[in-house]
């Protein structure tokens, strides 16, 4: 018999009131693990618990900070080949796309333990004869974390070394999805000694673990990644509640990737593929609408084509796999559905999107390809998070910038030419935070901010050393020394 996994709670391991069944979508026979489901008094003991131990955690030293977060990337970084593997068995992404993501993990980690040594403020003078002007960094208190599904393990630990490293507290809610990798993190963390209180894993739904901390006087900030809907309505309460939470949102995405004349082919479609396909498509940052100038537009879907014609579909854990398989049947349902509007709406299936057996039940969609899509479709306006992308084709540089910039969405976005000249002007004009050259739109860098514009985020920037600016709060101390 299975044992189910507890919630960790004020230092100690706690049932729940139910149990989350974690499935394999690579083979939906195999059970990965049961996790004990939190109810809403077991939500609230968990932030009576990172309130109590807050004071002392705040006021304890960068260097006890440094240790614990060193020894949580150390052991992450140890296991990274065992965790990677629960991650793409939960999950779906394939094994190295797993591993190389909890080696992300443990990066970030290690890069907050050197940060817990950095944060320093500033001394000026006053505009007033004799008086010192002090700006110093305070955690802002008790931090809920709302993860998302498809990174378990890196989005929970860009939230959670930040805030530990800066003197919070926090009440981490994984994914009801997955929560397999925020479950193990979690055990990591409790060996770390960071003191009872300090960190607190519950697991369960978002309309009662996450409810409860959006509604709980004594949640400071909520960090959350998800969904343009849930965002809003996260963003909603934490301005009614009373004190109002500070929040920060990472939503959605519809990201563009602009293939200029000039591109070279291999490369085009190598950035193409791997930002609009690998993880199965499932990334905010995924390159979904691919916008191409007419006189390589031909030879770019012919070449887009017979490459994915070349990728293995399949188990997430099996050998030479490129994509596993989508991550339920709910989403996998999400997927076909916007397939069939997008053949509704006269784009053509140019390759693709068709269900696949394999030797074991999964959620397994084969990648599909649109062209003759245009910019004011469904398909090119609204984020689908499958392996499913658009080809628009545009006359010039300057229509393809204009489409890349009609959005909602300001994640990332993405250029391939060999031009100095546009690629300079790509990265100045995209409305987008973060811009790449010549790579794929989905894949960043751990000591860097990440982050977006319009619809896709709100508030301060996580990652890097930007993400104190979130879990701080400054202070201005005046003394006249009399």
């Amino acid at each position: 018999m299975t044992a189910i996994l507890k919630n960790f709670i004020g230092g100690e391991w706690v049932d729940g009131s139910g149990v989350t069944k974690n499935i394999n979508p690579s083979n939906t026979n195999d059970l990965v693990g049961e996790y004990a489901k939190a109810d809403k008094a077991q939500t609230e003991k968990a932030i009576a618990a990172a309130k109590a131990a807050f004071p002392a955690w705040a006021q304890s030293t960068p260097q006890t900070r440094f240790d614990a977060l060193n020894k949580i990337s150390l052991e992450i970084l140890a296991r990274k080949e065992e965790l990677g593997r629960l991650l793409a068995r939960e999950e779906g992404k394939t094994l190295p796309e797993g591993i190389g993501e909890v080696g992300r993990a443990g990066q970030i980690f290690a890069f907050f333990a050197g940060e817990a040594l950095r944060l320093i403020g500033e001394k000026g003078a006053s505009v007033r004869p004799g008086i010192d002007v002090e700006l110093t960094r305070e955690p802002v208190g008790v931090v809920g974390m709302i993860t998302p599904w498809n990174f378990p393990i890196a989005i929970p630990a860009w939230k959670i070394a930040p805030a530990l490293c800066y003197g919070n507290t926090v009440v981490f809610k994984p994914a009801e999805l997955v929560p397999g990798s925020g479950h193990a993190l979690a055990e990591i963390i409790t060996r770390s000694g960071i003191p009872a209180g300090v960190f607190n894993l519950v697991v369960g739904s978002g309309s009662v673990v996450g409810q409860t901390l959006l509604e709980h006087p004594d949640v400071a900030a909520i960090s959350f990644t998800g969904s343009v809907q849930t965002g809003r309505k996260i963003a909603q309460a934490c301005v009614l509640s009373n004190p109002m939470k500070k929040f920060q949102l990472e939503m959605g995405g519809k990201n563009p990737l602009v293939v200029l004349d000039d591109a070279d082919l291999k490369t085009a479609v190598e950035v193409a593929v791997n930002g609009a396909y690998f993880s199965t498509g499932q990334r905010c940052t995924a390159s979904s609408r691919l916008i191409v100038t007419e006189g390589i537009h031909d030879r770019f879907v012919a070449a887009v084509a017979e490459r994915l014609n070349s990728l293995s579909v399949d188990d997430a854990l099996k050998a030479g796999v490129h994509i596993g398989p989508v991550v339920d049947q709910s989403q996998l349902d999400q997927d076909l559905r916007y397939i069939k509007i997008g053949q509704e709406e006269g784009a053509k299936l140019a390759f693709g999107g068709e269900l696949l057996k394999r030797e074991n039940p999964g959620h397994y969609l084969q990648p599909a390809l649109f062209t003759e899509a245009n910019n004011n479709m469904r398909i090119a306006r609204e984020e689908i998070f499958g392996p499913v992308a658009a080809v628009i084709r545009a006359k010039n540089y300057e229509e393809a910038l204009a489409i890349s910039n009609d959005t909602e969405f300001g994640l990332a976005s993405g250029i391939c030419t060999t031009s100095l000249k546009y690629a300079s002007h790509y990265k100045r004009n995209s409305e987008s935070g973060m811009v790449m050259v010549n790579l794929p739109t989905a894949g960043v860098d751990y000591h860097v901010p990440f982050g977006g514009r319009k619809g896709s985020s709100y508030g301060a920037r996580e990652q890097g050393s930007y993400a104190r600016e979130f879990y701080t709060t400054v202070k201005t101390a005046y003394t006249f020394p009399g």
